[in-house]
């Protein structure tokens, strides 16, 4: 069995490395099987718990069966595992007791003897059972002895480690369910020696990583180590986990050199601080570069040797694990990275040399290395769907390909010297010779770089071509900001290469954008190439726009302003002696307007007056500009009825102080980026885990998302002004300005000639032929020029004027264009009823030339003579005045029509009168109301008879002279009337009374008394009416709920007189008599009427006739109950014509009743009736029928006796519930 040994081939590391299994034993009996193991053995996966509590992964494991040799085994101190076995397997297919004691017992003990000595445990015997030989062989022993037999020699507890595989070769289901077994049996075993072996192996080189700060201590070593692992992983096809490990090994030297830089460095670090000699850049081709391995492996690599044999392990891992675009994002941040580590190195270490251009190369190549390794692994459609992932790339390559023709010379107009050759060909040899792998690639970017640095046609055709490609791609997936810095990059070379034309498109774009996104440094930058550009294309009129723009820009040193300054005023003082045409600039960039105020300060003046416009410059210049002229253009409008506007309507719309404030001249920014938040700024610390010490610091924008947005970009908002003078008539000039830095006042003057409104719509400013232009002025500034007539108003200085007293009312006077003059006067022509008091000391003082009081400009009327009440009554509606109008004519000396003006003066009073009765007494009440704010004085009233009788005499029962009335308040004046024969039928009075102001002094003028006349007809008492109630028999007092007994008696207190002849009279025999109704009413439901409460009597026509009238009422409560209301209404018959006209009540009473046969009979009311005890008689059989007429008496002619007459009323005994009424 013993085959001869070979020598064991070295170890290549690539994805070919399986997992090592030993194979010991019957090696043709292995041979035979192995095609069927290593197909069967990957099919299934299986379960990898892990320790750490590291998630469980499924795996397929593959194993490379090699014939066991004690060399394989791992000598102390070895820590390779990829050339470790994991497993040993020993093969026999014995199945004779003499065979097996005679060879295999010997072997199998020599095997294990070996593998003790190596402290190897992982280890299995396989005995495969055949059929054909068990019938050839008769002295055999069943297969079970000799398993048997091998488990107790040498499992004596691992029985578990011998396995049979029952005819491998044959196709049965029990040779399948025996392979089953078995290859469980083995993936078990391997898992489980994997899980073992990696764990002691990540803790020994957890250990050396906790050494790392112990002097003596290797990354390289460690490196090593680590990778090691990820070889393992990356065997086990566990890609993830391979690109772990090198990504803490990538974090862990990051860390050192950051530490290095700030002083806390590492000894081992100096082995990568050697000067760089080589730049052949990243090399992504092999799975493992082995040269820069060894390299790393010997401690003679450089960072860059490092960095790039780490990236192209990253690389492998990560197109394996089909993340190709993580491997263009990473390579992006190696590439920036390395540049910043040997900077960082070269600034620590002076003899640290890094050639100059060699980072470039390095960058260019490793960029194109990148992208086309990727191109390699993935189609054309998703290259280009994935653009964002790569353009990065193709922009740096841009860059440093930009980088290396200005070192080189070839952007030069004289193109490269001697110095420039010799750095050019050092470039090229510290790239070296080309790789094997990209030598047959006619695009490798070995060939790209040599051919770009060889001469300046080359490398202006390589570099145009990335530019291009870059903002096509940058511009493709809406990174405009981007695009516009490669082409910005790209006008930089136009202009290097003297072609301004093809420069300015892309200076324009990018301040364009710039301007959008309110970048202001880059702004101002790109706005010096952009003056260089259109100076030496000759763009007179960009290159001053722009060059004012950079005079005034605060970003500019002061010495910058001043030369663009400089500029803009030697092409004005040039262009003065030859004048042309003139150039329009705009004045936001040249000088600010900051108020503007007007004299007078409601900017409105009449034909002929003089306006005056200071305005507020604010010149943005850094020295004194003389400005030939300073001009405001002036629209002229007339609007429709604009005549009509008056001083008071045009002052109404100004505003207070005549003082404009115009907001701050917008940036060159859009709004949008104005409105942006602010800056959310934070400091950043990191510290020292071990020490807490603190290595990094730095500041952190919070709300970067938010101010980096892309914002939407409208027109260019570089573009020419494209600002045109106004010609027109109307202008404000001022000539000979010199502007200050700073704020400049500058006054204006006109005359106003035509009346209208005038806008201010541009201000301009000249500095020889160039001419700085405000296009619109706003917010809107206006003046008003006016011609209007005088116009006259009268208004009293109270709230409204009262007749009769003196009160002041003033004329005012709007002069309008009209000049008042000395000696100017206003003749007033007025009505007898109101009088005119003026004063001729009293003047017209002149306010201005617009408004003043007319001579004798507060005159005092006291209204009318005769203030009675043939007036305007408003009494009826309420509380009001009534008032009248007097119409006054007034002549104006500039016109020769006289101007009629209404006054409208108010009644303070309000006058009423009644007549009061006692028994045949007559009395004359006049009721004076205060319905003004004033209080007043009365005295001397008088009531006097204007009729012809000569018997009858007033006699007044007011014994003061002089009274008080105040506002809203009311005084009572009484007369009582006396006769000596028979009164007249009807009474005509005048009532009269004297007022004055109770507050004014002594006036110089008589005032006139109000006067109130009034007519008082059938004032003579005819009928007299006496109620009385009497309790029930056999009781002294009236108790509730007991029928009383009422007596109603009607007298006639005269004889037959004018006041009875009318339709009820009629003539008997011997008498006259008239038809009554009476009606007794209780409206205020003390008492209830029982029977009758209404009938018609016939009342004889003679003194002393009595009529009396019983019917019982029921008190309904107890108390001093005051006595029913007994009514009398004339009775008119129906066939009477209707002479007089009837009352509402009369007519009310009228609808309830109806004819009854018998005229002189009473009416009876029907049943129990209370609360004004309404009749209701049918009357639905009288429909159709003519219904009597009632007629009230008048006041005076029926007199009620018992008016206010009570009766005491008890409550009954067997009241549970006692009611009182108090009256």
């Amino acid at each position: 069995m013993d085959a001869p040994e070979e020598p064991v081939p070295p170890v290549i590391y690539t994805m070919e490395n399986k997992p090592i299994v030993t194979c010991a034993g019957d090696q043709n009996l292995f041979t035979s099987i192995y095609p069927t193991l290593s197909q069967q053995l990957p099919r299934e996966p299986m379960e990898w718990r892990r320790s750490y509590g590291r998630a469980p992964k499924m795996i397929h494991l593959e194993s490379n069966f090699v014939q066991f040799k004690e060399e394989l085994l791992p000598k102390e101190g070895n820590k390779a595992l990829l050339t470790f076995p994991f497993l040993h397997i020993y093969w026999t297919e014995c199945c004779d007791t003499e065979v097996y004691k005679a060879t295999v017992k010997d072997d199998l003990t020599k095997w294990q003897n070996v593998l003790k000595a190596h402290s190897s445990v992982d280890w299995l015997i396989v005995v495969v059972e055949n059929d054909a030989k068990k019938r050839n062989k008769t002295n055999i022993l069943p297969r079970t002895s000799i398993v048997d037999k091998i488990r107790n020699d040498f499992c004596n507890k691992q029985s578990d480690r011998c396995v049979v595989l029952s005819d491998p070769l044959k196709d049965s289901s029990r040779t399948q369910e025996s392979w089953n077994a078995f290859l469980t049996k083995l993936r078990t075993l391997l898992l489980m020696s994997f899980t073992k072996n990696l764990g002691k192996f990540e803790d020994d080189m957890r250990t050396l990583r906790e050494k790392r700060t112990e002097p003596g201590w290797s990354f390289c070593d460690y490196f090593m180590v680590q990778e090691e692992l990820a070889f393992v992983f990356e065997m086990l096809q566990q890609f993830e986990d391979a690109l772990v490990q090198y990504d803490e090994l990538d974090a862990l030297f990051s860390q050192y050199v950051v530490n290095f830089g700030a002083g806390d460095g590492a000894n081992w670090l100096t082995f990568f601080c050697q000067p760089v000699k080589s730049w052949n850049g990243l090399i992504l081709r092999k799975p493992i570069d082995m040269e820069k391995r060894g390299l790393i492996q010997r401690q003679e690599a450089t960072l860059l040797d490092l960095r790039s044999y780490l990236f192209s392990r990253q690389c492998t891992l990560l197109l394996f694990l089909q993340r190709p675009w993580e491997v263009a994002q990473r390579a992006l941040e190696l590439l920036h990275g390395c540049v910043q580590e040997l900077k960082l190195l070269e600034f620590c270490r002076d003899w640290v040399s890094v050639p100059p251009g060699a980072l470039d190369c390095w960058v260019f190549l490793s960029c194109l290395e990148v992208l086309q390794r990727i191109e390699g692994c993935c189609d054309r459609a998703q290259i280009d769907s994935n653009i964002a992932h790569t353009v990065g790339l193709w922009s740096y390559a841009t860059e440093k390909l930009k980088s290396l023709g200005y070192l080189c010379g070839l952007v030069s107009e004289q193109g490269p010297n001697s110095e420039d050759l010799n750095r050019t060909v050092d470039l090229l040899a510290g790239l070296g010779a080309e790789r094997p792998e990209t030598a047959n690639t006619a695009q490798s970017p070995y060939k790209k770089l040599k051919e770009a640095l060889s001469s300046v046609e080359a490398f202006e055709k390589h570099y145009l071509d990335l530019s291009h490609a870059t903002i096509e791609m940058y511009t493709s997936i809406g990174r405009i900001r981007s695009a516009k810095f490669v082409g910005k990059d790209l006008a930089e070379f136009y202009m290097r290469k003297k072609s301004p034309q093809k420069a300015e498109i892309y200076l324009q774009g990018a301040l364009k954008n710039y301007l959008a996104e309110g970048w202001a440094l880059p702004i101002t930058h790109t706005r010096k190439q952009l003056a260089e550009c259109q100076k030496h294309l000759g763009q007179i009129e960009n290159y001053l726009q722009t060059s004012s723009l950079l005079a005034s820009d605060r970003h500019l040193t002061g010495n910058e302003r001043e030369y663009f300054c400089r500029e803009i005023l030697s092409f004005a003082s040039q262009q003065a002696d030859s004048p042309g045409h003139k150039i329009v600039l705009p004045m936001h960039s040249f000088a600010q307007l900051r108020d503007l105020h007007f004299t007078p300060s409601n900017a409105v003046v009449h034909v002929g007056g003089v306006l005056s416009v200071e305005i507020t410059v604010c010149s943005q210049m850094p020295v004194p500009v003389h400005a030939e002229q300073i001009a405001i253009s002036v629209h002229f409008s007339i609007e429709k009825n604009n005549y009509r506007k008056t001083a008071e309507w045009l002052t109404k719309h100004k505003t207070a102080n005549g003082i404009v404030s115009f907001p701050a001249e917008t940036s060159p920014f859009p709004t949008s980026q104005n409105s942006l938040p602010a800056l959310e700024l934070c400091e950043m610390f990191e510290r020292s885990p071990s020490d807490n010490s603190l290595h990094t610091t730095g500041i952190i924008c919070k709300n970067v998302h938010v101010l980096l947005r892309k914002q939407e970009s409208g027109a260019s908002l570089e573009a020419p002004s494209g600002a045109a003078l106004e010609a027109g008539a109307h202008v404000l000039k001022c000539n000979a300005v010199t502007l200050e830095p700073g704020p400049n006042a500058i006054t204006f003057r006109t005359q106003a000639k035509e009346p209208g409104t005038y806008t201010l719509r541009q201000l301009c400013a000249s500095v020889g032929p160039v001419w700085f232009v405000l296009p619109h002025i706003y917010p809107l500034v206006q003046y008003d020029v006016y011609s209007q007539e005088p116009q006259l108003h009268v208004e009293p200085l109270a709230d409204s004027l009262l007749a009769g007293i003196p009160q002041k009312v003033k004329f005012t006077v709007t002069t309008g264009h009209y000049t008042v003059k000395n000696g100017d006067s206003l003749q007033l022509s007025n009505v007898e009823a109101m009088l005119i008091l003026g004063h001729e000391e009293n003047r017209a003082v002149i306010y201005s030339n617009m408004r003043a009081p007319a001579t004798g400009g507060e005159s005092t009327v006291p209204g009318m003579t005769e203030p009675h009440g043939k007036h305007k009554d408003t009494q009826k509606g309420g509380h009001c005045m009534a008032t009248m109008d007097h119409k006054v004519s007034i002549d104006c000396p500039w016109s020769i029509y006289s101007t009629v003006i209404s006054l409208t003066f108010s009644m303070p009073f309000r006058t009423t009168h009644s007549l009061l009765s006692s028994g045949t007494r007559k009395y004359v009440q006049v009721c004076v109301q205060n319905l003004s704010e004033l209080d007043f004085q009365l005295s001397d009233s008088h009531l006097v008879d204007t009729g012809d009788s000569t018997d009858l005499r007033l006699i007044p029962l007011n014994t003061e002279s002089e009274q008080r009335i105040h506002s809203r308040q009311a005084v009572f004046f009484v007369w009582e009337l006396k006769w000596t024969q028979e009164p007249p039928p009807s009474l005509h009075c005048r009532f009269s009374v004297g007022f004055s102001p109770a507050s004014e002094e002594r006036l110089s003028v008589s005032l006139k008394p109000y006067t109130y006349e009034f007519q008082v007809d059938n004032f003579l008492t005819l009928y007299s009416v006496r109620a009385e109630i009497s309790p029930p028999p056999g009781t002294e007092l009236c108790k509730t709920g007991s029928l009383c007994s009422l007596e109603v008696s009607i007298t006639r207190l005269s004889d037959l007189s004018d006041a009875d002849k009318d339709e009820a009279l009629t003539e008997r025999e011997d008498y006259f008599s008239t038809k009554l109704m009476y009606e007794v009413v209780d409206n205020s439901s003390n008492w209830a009427v029982c029977g009758k409460s209404s009938g018609v009597i016939s009342m004889p026509v003679a003194a002393r006739a009595t009529h009396r009238v019983h019917m019982e009422v029921m008190p309904l409560f107890a108390g001093y109950l005051p006595l029913p209301d007994v009514r009398l209404f004339k009775y008119l018959p129906h066939h009477s014509a209707h002479s007089s006209q009837l009352d509402a009540d009369s007519w009310i009473e009228n609808d309830s009743l109806s004819v009854d046969k018998h005229v002189d009979d009473q009416l009876d009311s029907g049943s129990v009736q209370s609360r004004g005890s309404t009749r209701s008689v049918a009357g639905s059989e009288h429909k159709g029928l003519p219904m009597p007429r009632l007629r009230a008496l008048p006041p005076g002619q029926a007199f009620n006796a018992s008016a206010g007459t009570q009766v005491l009323v008890i409550p009954s005994q067997d009241d549970h519930v006692l009611e009182v009424s108090v009256t």
